[in-house]
């Protein structure tokens, strides 16, 4: 019974009309040529590699791969004589500004010159108050006046000329 109900359920289907479009259509049967060639029993003989082309294709390969290496490197070398040549740039510019200016190196230190220099060349203290720490220190040296270390640098000044 349950038959006859899903079948009542298709009944107004059964009485629609079917189109079949052009556009399709049943393809006519594949026809195989008399010359054809069926494979053989064995096909072990067909699988057989001669491993000819390899070296050619092993020594060209070889090639492009220095030749890719040997761009890179170039390339590499170009991109880093740019960096240098901005560097240098910047280096000049910066230079223009503050000569004896080095970005890379120790900050620079301002060097004594004339008196102050010959103090240093001699080991005397000079103005700044070195005399008074060598004398606290415990070293025992006399504190020096201001006009000894004035007859010391006029003879300094003779014995240089």
């Amino acid at each position: 019974m349950s038959q006859d109900q899903s079948k009542a359920h298709y009944a107004a289907a059964s009485r629609v009309p079917l189109i079949q479009s052009p556009s399709l259509r049943v393809p006519r049967p594949v026809e195989l040529p008399p010359d054809i060639h069926p494979l053989p029993e064995n096909v072990n003989a067909y699988f057989v590699y001669p491993f000819t082309l390899e070296p050619h294709i092993l020594n060209v390969a070889s090639k492009r791969h220095a030749m890719t290496a040997t761009q890179a490197a170039r390339r590499e070398a170009y991109l880093r004589a740019r960096e240098d040549e901005k560097q240098r740039r910047k280096r000049e510019a910066l230079r223009r500004i503050a000569p004896g200016f080095e970005p890379l190196s120790a900050p620079l230190v301002p060097v004594k010159t004339g008196a102050a220099a010959l103090d240093l060349q001699q080991g005397q203290p000079g103005e700044g108050g070195s005399a008074d720490t060598s004398a606290v220190g415990g070293q025992g040296t006399p504190q020096r006046d201001v006009m000894d270390d004035l007859v010391d640098k006029l003879a300094a000044l003779e014995d240089s000329h």
